[in-house]
């Protein structure tokens, strides 16, 4: 299907180069809409990455970037959001293949089922051996449906505890992907203690003597994620968001209505972005994604993040077991600190 042109975009001479002036392309990116700016996006990224002369590049790079920034200057938290959940994503198993060499999956939580909404196993990272657990949603509804579209039921957090297990024993490092809306809610996760599998992840997690790094890929909520998420180092893609609840979840229970206003603005008042986490002192780094998103670039998107989890095993590496274990507590412990320190509230009264 042929792309739609809009009046306002500049023309494309013949080769490729783009004729108008920067300052005219910067009225013309702000008159697009968002659905054009996003076209205009993925036509960029596939012009650039189509063999051209240099000087094209570098003005098919320059424009890439402008729009990029366009785009970001127009996402509130709801935009992060959907962008955290498009399905075309690197997802767990991309970043498998693409940074973990002669991985081995294992399966079954020695107890009950195998639960495919986590997949945890050993293999290599850097020549360094590592033990991996992520959540994977799928991608074909068959797929989404084996996978439970990434919600882990009991089984999986177990499974998922048996890798980690594995892991303080042998001196393994941990790497986690969390990309999940929430651990499973059915009935069927309740009776099989879905609660106690999540607080003896937290717990096993928070005492082991090795460096974790957690990567949030897409969409963290609840203690569905933050099961997977008790590491030294807490990465966050820059278009992925890690909150305690769903923007949705959040609406219904604080106005009863779901609706989209509602929805926005819960997902602006969750301060659910990567680049709030930060502030906050939640997360340790913000991992740059492509323009427009990891799902415009995934082999892009998953070497940005194989070289963020390279620099910090480096650095947590030089520590023995016990600080491993220290700075993982203080670190959780001191959460919200940034918060109080602005001797803010809800409701706008001083604290002290």
């Amino acid at each position: 299907m042929a792309e739609p042109t809009h009046k306002h975009e500049p023309k494309v001479a013949k080769g490729g180069m783009l004729g108008s002036k920067p300052a005219a392309e910067a009225t013309a990116l702000g008159e697009l809409s968002d659905s054009e700016l996003e076209l205009r996006l993925e036509r960029l990224t596939r012009e650039l990455a189509a063999p051209a002369e240099p000087r094209e590049r570098k003005h098919l790079a320059a424009e890439l970037n402008r729009c990029d920034e366009a785009f970001k200057a127009r996402l509130g938290g709801i935009g992060r959001v959907r962008l955290a959940r498009n399905p075309l994503r690197p997802q767990t198993s991309d970043y498998v293949e693409g940074l973990i060499s002669e991985f081995l999956e294992l399966h079954g939580d020695r107890r009950y089922a195998d639960d495919g909404a986590i997949v945890a196993g050993l293999g290599w990272f850097h020549k360094r051996p590592v033990a991996v657990v992520g959540h994977e949603r799928g991608r074909s509804t068959s797929e989404r449906l084996k996978r439970n579209f990434g919600k882990p039921h009991p089984e999986g957090y177990r499974k998922a505890a048996r890798v980690f297990d594995l892991a303080g024993r042998f001196n393994l490092p941990v790497i986690t992907f969390i990309d999940t809306q929430g651990a499973e809610p059915g009935i069927g996760a309740e009776e099989r203690g879905q609660s106690e599998a999540i607080a003896a992840n937290l717990e096993l997690m928070a005492r082991l003597p090795v460096p974790v790094i957690a990567c949030v890929i897409g969409e963290g909520g609840s203690g569905g994620a933050l099961a997977l998420g008790v590491g030294n180092a807490v990465l966050m893609q820059e278009y992925a968001c890690y909150s305690v609840i769903t923007p949705e979840g959040c609406a219904a229970i604080l106005w009863r209505e779901a609706g989209p206003a509602k929805v926005a603005e819960a997902a602006a008042a969750l301060r659910l972005t990567a680049e709030d986490l930060l502030r906050l002192g939640v997360a340790d780094e913000v991992v740059p994604e492509p323009p427009g998103g990891a799902h415009r670039a995934p082999d892009k998107a998953v070497a940005l993040m194989g070289g963020a989890i390279a620099a910090h095993l480096k650095r947590l590496s030089a520590l023995g077991p016990a600080e491993l274990v220290r700075a993982r507590a203080r670190k959780f412990a001191a959460m919200g600190t940034a918060f109080l320190e602005a001797q803010q509230i809800e409701n706008g009264r001083r604290i002290g």
